[in-house]
């Protein structure tokens, strides 16, 4: 038996652990350049600087590809060499490499496409760039315009929480549905309902969906700098 073969499973738990750790910190990344690309759309830059940060998005992405193939093969690997008697036990470094092999021929650009957070970023980074524009394009109007547009674009977003019936501080998307509702709100019903061991029906009128979950709820940052823009700029307003 090669000496490999006799690494106990403590150190192959220790490096399984730091990809995890890797991951976790190219999330962290992907969440800064997210960040960084909102704020250049918010402060009206050009479209090459803000698309330059969907590129270090994909660049994260794949980063975050490459880890988890290393993760999916060390479980393999683990999985398999406990099923193992100990004399039939392969060597575990080419055992490793044949399984990350096995993963990345299965590899393809489209994985990076399909990344949570770049689908996420791509979503939001479309409906900010939409929202903004139109913001400045209505730079130069008169008051009165300002405040006919800035009326029909709240009736368009929606800002109000279909719960609480207020306009919404932090506004959250449900991924299966679509809809918005506030934050707080909604997760106090799936808390409530959780305890009496019911599912929660979506809250938007006519919506069919069901069985919402705390999990199927992502940060609606877009939505949350538009509405934050325009009561900014209304209150700008109103002390003129």
């Amino acid at each position: 038996m090669s000496d490999s073969a006799r690494i106990p499973f403590s150190i192959i738990g220790t490096s399984l652990s730091s990809l995890k750790n890797c991951r976790s910190l190219i999330s962290s990344g992907m969440d800064v350049a997210t960040k960084v690309a909102f704020d250049l759309v918010e402060s009206f830059n050009d479209d090459e600087d803000v698309n330059s940060m969907e590129k270090v998005m994909l660049e994260y992405a794949e980063m975050d590809r490459e880890v988890d193939n290393y993760i999916r093969a060390f479980e393999e690997m683990i999985s398999q060499i406990k099923r193992e008697k100990p004399e039939n036990i392969p060597d575990i470094e080419n055992l490793l490499k044949e399984k990350l092999t096995a993963i990345e021929s299965k590899n393809s650009d489209s994985d990076l496409q399909r990344n949570e957070k770049y689908m996420y970023f791509v979503d939001q980074l479309k409906e900010m760039k939409k929202q903004f524009r139109h913001i400045s394009d209505n730079g130069n109007d008169t008051i009165e315009q300002i405040d006919e547009d800035i009326a029909v674009t709240r009736s368009q977003m929606n800002f109000i929480c279909p719960i609480t019936q207020m306009e919404m501080r932090r506004p959250v998307r449900n991924k299966v549905c679509g809809h918005i509702y506030e934050e707080e709100a909604i997760l106090e019903i799936i808390q409530s309902r959780k305890q009496k061991k019911k599912k929660v029906r979506c809250p938007k009128m006519g919506c069919s969906h069901v069985d919402v979950k705390g999990s199927d709820l992502v940060p609606d940052e877009a939505l949350k700098r538009v509405i934050d823009s325009q009561n900014k700029q209304s209150w700008s307003t109103l002390d003129k």
